[in-house]
């Protein structure tokens, strides 16, 4: 905010008289340093509380900021990992000792279920069902939803259940109340966070050099443009991610519509016009 007021002091002008004209001058200049949209739009979100605050507050006489549009912002696309890719990062887990048990339960509950990292570590033994093959996850706002376990998901999920996988982790004594019921546990017998999940993505993304383009929710990503590959409705893949509107979920048809189009542009005999 105090960028502002400095800009408009530099240029002759005190905070009562600011236009709208200097404000969209302000933006654009923004934009032409090279600032993100983002940056540029939460700036001005911010000019726009000071202007309706001195309207509200400080018997200002109008608000130069309202009729003051934010730069667009573009939605970014999901970057989905293709499927030879996660095929080679689930791959790299190996041995059957607790630890393999655990990072691999992790890595295949990700990309089997698309749940955030969040709803994973914050499982407690009462949510999973392995044998009903069903997850209790809560997503954002403690909304709660029933999630698929199926496949390999559910295979390493149970692996990593057995007394020789979470059993062999779990302390003599529990330290604190909770970690007693949670589903991941650290080398130390606690609640695993969800930092110590990132880690466990990271590691293994690093090993198979996939390095910055994988997190965990570029595996939730994976999820569900896979899914939309093979034709799953694109509903029941927002049921499936605990997405509150149809509009977040439709970003992933534009990954598979892109992904579609160059499919078809290299296999279609005629696709690449005459010769």
């Amino acid at each position: 905010m105090t960028g502002w007021c400095r800009w408009l002091a530099a240029r002759g002008h005190p905070l009562a008289g600011a236009t709208p004209e200097l404000i969209e001058t302000w933006v654009g200049e923004q934009r032409a340093a090279g600032k993100a949209a983002s940056s540029v739009s939460r700036g001005l979100v911010a000019v726009r509380s000071l202007h309706r605050f001195l309207v509200d507050e400080a018997g200002a006489v109008a608000d130069p900021a309202a009729a003051v549009a934010p730069p667009r912002v573009p939605r970014g696309l999901p970057k989905a990992l293709s499927e030879p890719e996660v095929t080679t990062l689930l791959d790299a887990v190996v041995g059957h000792d607790p630890v393999a048990r655990r990072d691999r339960a992790i890595l295949e509950v990700l990309y089997g279920t698309g749940m955030r990292i969040s709803e994973l570590v914050g499982l407690s033994l009462a949510d999973v069902d392995v044998a009903g093959g069903v997850v209790r996850a809560f997503g954002k706002g403690s909304k709660e939803r029933l999630v698929p376990l199926a496949g390999l998901a559910a295979e390493a999920m149970a692996a990593w259940l057995e007394v020789s996988g979470r059993g062999a982790m779990a302390p003599a004594r529990w330290a604190r109340r909770g970690d007693a019921e949670a589903v991941l546990l650290n080398a130390r017998g606690g609640r695993l966070t969800r930092q110590g999940a990132w880690l466990v993505v990271k590691r293994y993304g690093d090993r198979v050099g996939l390095g910055g383009r994988l997190s965990p929710h570029v595996l939730r990503h994976s999820c569900a443009t896979h899914m939309l590959d093979h034709g799953a409705d694109i509903r029941v893949v927002q049921e499936l991610l605990g997405h509150a509107s149809l509009t977040t979920t439709q970003l992933y048809t534009l990954v598979s519509s892109e992904r579609l189009a160059a499919v078809y542009a290299a296999a279609h005999p005629r696709a690449r016009g005459r010769r």
